[in-house]
């Protein structure tokens, strides 16, 4: 049997012992209204998996994280981390609504809480078998700080991807009204021409 600590026996050691216990006790007397629940649960944006809701501060306010899927490789469903995490509002209550952009540094300090990356996980793997069923799941944790955080690499536009030639518009259009089509309608547009030709 190990000897009795000499600290405890004084009493002077026994009150040192008992701060901690009396410093639990009055942090658990903070009101609800003004801590965090911690709460985290699915919260869907536009179909099932999609969006995750953390509660970060008190009166049900944190984040509403969007869950993305990248399938650009073939036959492989990994993660598209977005930190770009909307305002959850009323995250305790039983109408949860987001607006607007919360700062990425909160999204950052969500991820350091396992339980948000636990969820985020459930769900990113659920919405990948229901985007890419034949595909493998291929988890990447989200980043943790700003410097983690490579944002995808997507394709430029093109001239003729952004800008509708107008003639084609206008035949569209009057062949949905039953329009008759004029001969200007029937032009095409000339091709450019190289400059000093």
């Amino acid at each position: 049997m190990p000897p009795p600590c000499p600290l405890a026996r004084s009493p002077l050691g026994r009150s040192l012992l008992g701060l901690p216990l009396v410093a639990i006790l009055l942090a658990g007397c903070v009101p609800a209204e003004q801590r965090s629940s911690g709460r985290v649960y699915p919260l869907p944006r536009h179909q099932p998996h999609d969006g995750l809701a953390v509660v970060t501060r008190p009166g049900g306010k944190g984040l509403h994280i969007w869950i993305e899927t990248d399938t650009s490789r073939p036959g492989v469903c990994r993660p598209r981390w977005l930190p770009d995490a909307a305002r959850l509002q009323g995250g305790n209550g039983p109408a949860p609504t987001s607006f607007g952009l919360a700062p990425r540094q909160e999204f950052f300090l969500a991820q350091e809480r396992g339980p948000v990356r636990l969820a985020l996980r459930r769900q990113m793997e659920a919405l990948c078998r229901q985007r890419a069923p034949g595909s493998t799941f291929l988890w990447e944790p989200p980043p943790r700080i700003a410097a983690e955080h490579r944002p995808p690499v997507l394709p430029l536009f093109e001239e003729p991807d952004l800008l509708s030639d107008p003639r084609a518009i206008r035949r569209a259009e009057k062949r949905l009204l039953g329009l008759p089509l004029t001969p200007e309608d029937l032009e095409e547009p000339e091709e450019p021409q190289p400059w000093g030709s």
